[in-house]
This record gives C-alpha cells, structure tokens and sequence, in this order.
C-alpha cells in the first residue's frame, strides 16, 4: 500500500496503536496487522467521525452500512489469508462498503474481487482505492447471494454481512482446499469458518459476531 499524503505522522501512530490493541486482543498474524498499522482508516469513514477512525470501533458510513471493528476486520481476515500464498491466489470479498476490509485485503492478496449492491458506496470505495494506489482490486455492482462465478473459484471468501443461511452459490465458488469466513444468522449471529475438501465442507463456530444483514439483489 502506498503511503497517501493524507496518511499524516499522527495517522500512522494510531495505526500502530491501533495493531498493538488488536495483537493484545489475540490477533497473531504479523502480515495482518502490519496492514491494520499502516491503513489510513480515517480515509474511509465520514469526516466527521474522523477523530474516532482508530478506536477498535464499528462506524456507521451511510445507507444503513457500517464500517466493521478493526478486531473483527482482522479476526476475519486472519482466518483466511494463507501462510504460503500462490501468484494466482485470488479472494472474493461480499459486501465492498467502504472499502477498508477490501484494502486490507488488496495488501495481501495478488487479486480481490469485490462486490456491492449499494452504488453510490462502491463508486466511493473505488475512489479511497485509487487515492490509496490499490490497483489489484476488480469491483462489481451486484447481488452478493449469487457471487461472481465466472471470476472464480477462489481460494478464499469473506462476507462482511450476515446470511440467513451460507449461501450455496458462494460455496460452490470456492476452490478446493478453499476459506470461506461469513457471518451467520438474524438475531443471533455466529462467524463461521468454512474449508472446502473435494465437495465437502467443514464448518467451524469461530465467535458470536454482530453484522447488518446480507440482502438480496442490488440498488442503484
């Protein structure tokens, strides 16, 4: 990730405070938090809630959208990216938002596929990207139920909204061998970690996780 003029000293010392709060909460990933220290989250709220940016915080952002906690950013991302990544390692990320967890993933993936149903919030997530000089990331406006099968399979996929229920689209998406992390449930939520073998998946109750819901089809 490029270093944006907007990534001011002050910026960059609450990124590292930021990552050294999230290692103490139990992240160990040193590629994952070292993309948490040196993101500018600030970028990627509303102004006026800038001065919150790192506090290890879930932000509203608009249309009924939030911007995940910092632990839950990294959490999902830890369970997913791999320890020895392959040139053609590609993710699939369901629900762009803002586009933090999207550039979080653009520092350790070749290649991240992502998709919004919400316009107006992908054409400004795209924006914060290229400030940012994240050039790998593909990004399309659609349902995020149905995925993006002619870009896949993938080796790893994370939803950053909660599903009634996994949907089947997204599984048959993954490689084989391949991550899926998503939050599951209405009321009561719980992050599942999901490993394609062969045509079997093995699922995996990481935590109770709280996240707006996954909706069908797309707005303009």
């Amino acid at each position: 990730m490029s270093k944006s003029s907007s990534f001011s000293g002050k910026s960059q010392r609450s990124g590292m405070i930021l990552a050294k709060q999230l290692q103490a909460s139990g992240i160990q990933s040193t590629k994952v938090l070292d993309a948490i220290a040196r993101c500018p989250r600030h970028l990627f709220v509303p102004e006026i809630l800038a001065h919150k940016a790192y506090d290890n915080t879930a932000l509203p952002i608009g249309q009924g959208q939030t911007i995940s906690q910092p632990y839950i950013v990294a959490k999902m991302t830890e369970l997913i990216v791999s320890d020895n990544p392959q040139e053609n390692d590609k993710v699939l990320e369901v629900g762009t938002g803002s586009g933090y967890q999207t550039a979080i993933l653009a520092t350790l993936f070749n290649k991240v596929y992502s998709l919004e149903r919400i316009k107006s919030l992908q054409w400004q997530a795209k924006r914060r990207l290229q400030k940012l000089d994240l050039h790998n990331v593909a990004m399309k406006h659609g349902d995020g139920w149905r995925g993006w099968a002619s870009k896949g399979p993938f080796k790893a996929i994370i939803v950053t909204a909660a599903a009634v229920k996994v949907p089947e689209q997204l599984l048959e998406q993954l490689s084989d061998g391949g991550k899926m992390i998503i939050p599951v449930g209405e009321t009561q939520q719980t992050l599942q970690l999901i490993t394609r073998n062969n045509n079997n998946f093995d699922y995996q109750t990481v935590e109770a996780v709280r996240f707006v819901p996954l909706v069908p089809g797309d707005l303009l």
